[in-house]
């Protein structure tokens, strides 16, 4: 299965406005938000916030919407992000993060796919994302169910 591309809009605190395309879309929002690279418009404007994204099958579709998109007026791009993300949140917050699982009304951590929780033989993962489809964001929820080894 080919990469999948992305498009990605980052914000500063003040609002200030970034938009890039990539094709490893979790080690460059890191770059970003680590300042990877000093004398970048990210780091000199504390650009460390992922609050816009679409995901593309063909680089090429990605690279043409990247370059729509900085042609687009400021108030547009908001407009943009707004429909999608109002509050404005970090979609990447909780990237890298553990998830949890539920195990006999506790909670518990899940530090790689193999979970143990607790001595029961039956783990119940609950795992949160969104879906972005044509720019819209679908939220959604799912459960996984696996014998612990």
């Amino acid at each position: 299965m080919p990469d999948l591309a992305y498009v990605h809009i980052m914000a500063s605190s003040y609002k200030h406005l970034y938009i890039g395309v990539t094709s490893e879309i979790e080690i460059r929002i890191w770059q970003h938000k680590e300042g990877r690279y000093p004398d970048s418009f990210t780091s000199r404007y504390r650009i460390d916030r992922l609050v816009y994204f679409e995901r593309f099958v063909m680089i090429e579709d990605a690279i043409a919407r990247e370059t729509q998109l900085k042609k687009w007026s400021r108030i547009k791009k908001i407009r943009l992000i707004i429909a999608a993300n109002p509050t404005w949140n970090d979609l990447s917050s909780e990237w890298g993060k553990p998830s949890r699982c539920i195990q006999n009304s506790t909670l518990c951590k899940i530090e790689t796919r193999q979970a143990k929780c607790g001595d029961s033989s039956t783990v119940l993962c609950f795992a949160r994302n969104d879906a972005w489809i044509g720019g819209k964001r679908f939220p959604f929820e799912f459960v996984i169910s696996t014998e612990a080894a």
